[in-house]
């Protein structure tokens, strides 16, 4: 059986777009050709993708970072850079998606194919094409790709399933979901016979299907982390409605039952209040005598009680006509997770800088669009770098600079670049 993990931790990365070129059209007889730098291409972007047939978060323990590729550099010619490949990252059917930095809730990959941006790429930069104007024939500039994004997500399992089954260990769930269903979980005899939850797909007498799903059993302080309970308390907040499983053999079945649903109201008033289905299981192992005296009791804490055998199938069909009954009458639950649309491209921005004096007359200065900036500027040609200053100034860069003693004549390092501060741009 494979191992059940339902809460990672993975880092996802779009691809940075591509840089603009500056280059100039050269053709034989043509004299004084104009500007043919091409625009970079986008970076590739990340999405999720939900898919029915996982059933696990296993894989992204063996894998948790994934990265988009990045957009090419624009050419000559007006050749544009190549878009960087989007992926596509496959999610089991009911995940939810958190960004770790915000703490939004940013997806619920609730229907099976659902698709979702998590990361933006960046845009690409404009080659000095596109800057040419009737006043300006010759640009002697591009423009630099944006930014990646990179975010950090926790993704967490919540399953979908339209009824779930609570009860204490060993109480019969598992037999019974291998009764109604295909599906064969390990049964055995020890305090967590249920490890990991398991999901049964019944076929109702219309054709139709429902899942069930069969929940590790619960003990006392389960809502405060006691044992497996609290871990898979979430997977049960998509149900309809419970068939609360109840081991008739047990000293007290009403206790039992009693100290599951307290355990429900203390995680989630909400869950406490979800229609439940009494299931008496085990009636092959006690006097019918003493099962309908116990059923008698029941009653006054559950109007719907039915004594069932998974084991030999007693009386299993009157327990499903009733449950196939309340799945038509009963409409599926809201789930209101408050998610923010947010594809992380407003983490795009990376004008941020710091500024520092290195020595007397030397200062630097350093953040990603700084450095975004200085790789597309050639610092041989002095309209590139007059714009560049500008920009810079417009940043607020020289401002910083010039409050920790910045004067004219000093030396700048600006994210390697070095150039003298001429007080132009003031």
């Amino acid at each position: 059986m494979a191992q059940f993990i339902d809460k990672v931790k993975i880092k996802v990365s779009s691809g940075s777009g591509g840089n603009g070129a500056v280059a100039w059209h050269r053709e034989k007889y043509v004299d004084k050709g104009g500007p043919d730098g091409g625009d970079g291409g986008d970076g590739g972007s990340v999405y999720f993708v939900a898919d029915e047939n996982l059933t696990t978060l296993l894989d992204f323990t063996y894998k948790s970072i994934f990265q988009a590729q990045n957009g090419e550099n624009g050419g000559i010619k007006n050749r544009y850079g190549k878009n960087g490949k989007d992926i596509y990252i496959k999610v089991p059917l009911g995940t939810i998606v958190r960004d770790l930095k915000t703490g939004n809730l940013i997806a619920d990959m609730n229907e099976n194919n659902k698709t979702v941006l998590i990361a933006k790429g960046g845009r690409g930069g404009r080659g000095n094409a596109k800057f040419a104007t009737p006043k300006s024939r010759a640009p002697q500039f591009s423009e630099p790709g944006e930014a990646s994004v990179e975010r950090e997500l926790e993704l967490e399992l919540k399953l979908i399933a339209d009824i779930g089954l609570l009860g204490m260990p060993n109480a019969g769930k598992s037999s019974f979901i291998s009764r109604i269903s295909s599906a064969r979980p390990k049964i055995a005899n020890y305090p967590f016979t249920t490890l990991v939850p398991h999901l049964g797909v019944v076929k109702t007498p219309d054709s139709n299907s429902f899942v069930v799903a069969d929940i590790p059993g619960l003990i006392e302080g389960a809502h405060l982390g006691v044992g497996l309970g609290y871990e898979f308390l979430r997977h049960v907040e998509r149900c309809k409605f419970f068939i609360h499983v109840v081991d008739i053999m047990e000293p007290d079945p009403i206790e039992n039952y009693k100290k599951i649903n307290k355990e429900l109201k203390k995680y989630s008033k909400s869950l406490s209040d979800r229609f439940q289905i009494v299931m008496l299981n085990k009636a092959d192992a006690i006097d019918k005598t003493v099962a309908e005296g116990i059923k008698k009791k029941m009653l006054k804490y559950n109007k719907n009680v039915f004594v069932v055998s998974a084991v030999t199938g007693e009386n299993i069909k009157e327990l499903l006509d009733f449950v196939y009954k309340k799945y038509n009458e009963i409409p599926t639950p809201d789930f209101d997770l408050n998610i923010t649309e947010d594809t992380g491209f407003n983490d795009n921005d990376d004008s941020e800088f710091e500024v520092c004096k290195l020595n007397k007359n030397t200062y630097f200065a350093d953040g990603g669009k700084i450095r975004r900036l200085v790789s597309v500027t050639d610092i041989k040609n002095l309209r590139q770098v007059r714009r560049l200053a500008n920009i810079l100034d417009s940043m607020g860069v020289f401002t910083e600079l010039k409050k920790i003693g910045l004067i004219e004549g000093d030396t700048l390092n600006i994210s390697g670049l070095e150039m003298i501060y001429t007080g132009e741009y003031d």
